[in-house]
């Protein structure tokens, strides 16, 4: 408990650990129930006594429900616990309702309108039966069971401890700082095989479970990292039930590591405020939480085809000899993407285009689109000192300026300093930026890629709130801008984003981030992409065929099996992006161009149900890409897969990440025809060395799916007619998506 509170160890600092005692009170006020509760503070020492000589101070425990399954529950040391903030979007269906309390002979109980219990609180001692005064008897405690639905009972752990003094977690406790409650904590009671999945884009194991994971947004600087660049205080676990930490400040959680009888949660702020959520499945306890927070927007049809980009293309020129290549070579493609090159100067942000470069990019932009290419730009939310905007921006406070060299945000490519961070906290700065962008869509701009955004600059004023509450919530009003605008001005909600908290998936499509080129950074975006799906976003991408390479950063070779199996990967997903230090355009690759191009013609064919998919994930719990647990909850080996998943309901996607072209397989529960071979097998069944050749991959589809399929050639998504949209019958008959003399997806 001690190291988990991040106590100073040799205690130089003036801090005091306050734990929560027996409730003295409980009343209903305006259909909420507030619990007073005394804290008595500990003696300052590493071990865990009360300090009998300071007077307790009693604050208020506050509960509130949401209907069935979310029940709100914190304390405010001081201040009020539940609060309003960006990150909520309530559904109005959701209704507080009006609690009761009941007295069940051993202490409280609270039940809502209908009768159901929520919530119980234990008032009586312990039972012991006295014979040694060697140890003494526990401390009074807080002991509240919560009941979210049919998730059972899910209680604080009031009795994690060796002997009092040696404690591993409280139920409900506060640090004070300098005379000031500073940072809170309080814990849930773990099973030993309870398993637990989610907090944003962890690239971990599946199960998280022995970990303790910080939730503070950073440049992950790849995917093979604890840093990571979405943190969402939100996780699942196997025994039904989600929490949600309501907050924008450091935060972290132990799953069963720091104690493993504990998952214990800990927020840097005066005040704690937590959503549990039960459901029957994790589609519905995540549906629920989008509920609270916001469900994903539906990405214009154009996003789903392919993206290409490098790091980055630096003319006109260059990008229409791209697309040039592109059609004349029969890849179909919707995007090419823009990245650092196309300002006056290689990664000064300005908004402008280089007027030499790019001399009419108004006409070069209305040239693409007549040729079915949209045009993606880069942009970040850094001023540089050389921009043109700097001024302008100082004088008029639309960044939070900082003088301290050492604490600027500079980019890990260039050698710019940025002199401050937008402030999307003052309006007048929103108006700004928007402006900015709105110039560059009006022109004919599609998409805006909002790169960065996970850290700000920390020693800054800013309008609306303190640097410590900012820097995580910071990727959502950043988003949240360049969303609204793109969407005012071109009609599609669609951003391109790296950075996220919770909210963020509201503002799609976000993506891994800056992957190696090599098959730990393949599995390690997997994974990410995953535990982001288990953390309530639906879209999400990531560069094929990684983004940098190894050893050199820049200009390492990548292995052409590494680029199929990437890209095959990638069109399984619900968003296909070619990103890079360096040329990703498939005729870079003559060996295996021919395997590419079948890939991406397999992905406009299969638009028709990847839109299908997509309508169902804005309006449930479900996320594009899933884990197989939304679909096999009661599998517990399910629960530690992470190399596999579910693309929309009916395809069971298994990437091969090796140059060995096998691997180990996971049929669950079903019946599941191959997908190129039309192959029967009924789970679950594990398929030892699974044998899959460079230009297929390892893809089932349930029995007797209908899966609605394209059959025509398209160059891009304005070929597309939805009338002629055919249905495909997979099942036994079914003798799979190559023709087998041909080795083409069908006439195509």
């Amino acid at each position: 408990m001690f190291d988990f509170l991040d106590f100073d160890p040799a205690l130089s600092e003036n801090e005091f650990l306050w734990k929560a005692c027996r409730p003295v009170s409980v009343e209903e006020r305006n259909g909420d129930i507030e619990i007073e509760i005394p804290f008595q503070r500990q003696i300052r020492s590493v071990d865990i006594n009360p300090d009998r000589n300071v007077p307790r101070k009693n604050f208020v425990f506050k509960l509130r429900s949401y209907g069935e399954g979310i029940i709100r529950f914190g304390a405010g040391f001081g201040t009020e616990p539940f609060r309003d903030s960006e990150i909520l979007e309530i559904d109005s269906g959701l209704k507080t309702g009006d609690l009761s309390v009941g007295n069940s002979g051993s202490g409280w109980t609270i039940k809502d309108i209908d009768g159901r219990l929520l919530a119980s609180i234990n008032l009586s001692e312990p039972d012991i039966k006295h014979w040694s005064d060697l140890v003494p008897g526990p401390e009074e405690t807080f002991e509240l069971v919560l009941y979210p639905g049919s998730s059972g009972e899910i209680r604080l752990n009031a009795y994690d401890h060796f002997f009092p003094a040696r404690q591993d977690a409280f139920p409900l406790a506060f640090v004070e700082r300098n005379g000031r409650p500073h940072r809170t904590t309080l814990s849930f009671h773990c099973n030993p095989d309870e398993v637990f999945t989610g907090t944003g884009e962890r690239f971990a194991k599946m199960d998280l479970s022995g970990m303790t994971v910080r939730l503070k947004n950073q440049d992950g600087q790849g995917v093979n990292s604890r840093r990571t660049y979405k943190n969402i205080p939100f996780y699942l676990s196997s025994d039904m039930y989600g929490a949600f930490l309501h907050t924008s400040s450091d935060s972290k959680i132990s799953f069963a590591d720091h104690s493993t009888r504990s998952v214990q949660l800990l927020c840097e702020e005066p005040y704690i405020d937590v959503f549990l959520i039960g459901g029957n499945s994790p589609e519905e306890i995540i549906y629920r939480y989008r509920k609270l927070t916001g469900f994903p927007a539906m990405p214009p049809v154009w996003s789903f085809g392919t993206w290409m980009s490098k790091m980055s293309y630096f003319s006109a020129d260059e990008v229409n000899e791209v697309c040039n290549r592109l059609r004349q070579e029969g890849f179909p493609c919707d995007v090419i993407h823009l990245d650092t090159g196309w300002f006056r100067k290689d990664w000064l942000c300005e908004w402008k285009f280089n007027e030499e470069r790019f001399p009419d990019p108004e006409k070069f932009m209305s040239d693409l689109r007549n040729r079915g290419f949209r045009i993606s730009l880069w942009q970040m939310p850094y001023i540089a000192r050389e921009a043109e905007q700097h001024d302008e921006a100082i004088k008029n406070k639309y960044i939070g300026k900082t003088e301290d060299a050492s604490n600027r945000q500079d980019s890990n490519f260039s050698l710019h300093d940025y002199a401050g961070t937008i402030d999307f906290t003052c309006p007048k700065a929103v108006e700004w930026y928007k402006n900015l962008i709105g110039n560059l869509l009006k022109m004919g701009a599609a998409c805006i890629k909002t790169d960065f955004g996970e850290e700000i600059h920390m020693d800054a004023e800013y309008y609306g709130k303190d640097p410590g509450q900012l820097s995580n919530l910071y990727a959502l009003l950043y988003q949240k801008a360049a969303f609204e605008v793109t969407r005012e001005i071109t009609g599609d909600g669609i951003i391109w984003a790296r950075a996220g908290w919770a909210g963020c998936q509201r503002y799609p499509v976000h993506w891994g981030g800056d992957a190696a080129c090599s098959w730990d950074g393949m599995a390690g975006t997997l994974k990410g992409g995953l535990h982001l799906g288990l953390s309530g976003f639906g879209f999400w991408s990531h560069d094929v065929p990684g983004f940098h390479g190894l050893p050199d950063f820049m200009n390492a070779v990548i292995p052409e099996d590494l680029y199929v199996r990437w890209t095959q990967f990638g069109v399984f997903t619900s968003h296909l992006r070619y990103h890079g230090t360096s040329g990703r355009e498939p005729y870079h690759h003559p060996n295996v161009a021919g395997i590419v191009r079948k890939w991406w013609r397999l992905r406009y064919a299969l638009l028709p149900y990847i839109l299908e998919q997509a309508e169902k994930t804005v309006r449930s719990g479900y996320p594009m890409l899933r884990a197989l647990i939304f679909h096999h909850p009661d599998d517990r080996i399910c629960w530690h897969i992470d190399d596999q998943y579910y693309f929309g309901d009916d395809f069971l996607v298994a990437p091969v990440m090796n140059s060995l072209n096998h691997r180990d397989i996971y049929l669950p529960e079903g019946e599941w025809i191959n997908l190129f071979n039309g192959t029967y097998n009924k789970g679950p069944l594990w398929l030892k060395n699974f044998e899959a050749p460079l230009d297929e991959m390892p893809v089932w589809v349930r029995m007797n799916a209908n899966i609605p399929i394209y059959p025509e050639k398209m160059e891009c998504t304005d070929d597309y007619n939805p009338d002629k949209v055919i249905s495909i019958k997979v099942n036994r008959e079914f003798k799979g998506i190559w023709d087998s003399e041909t080795g083409h997806l069908f006439n195509m």
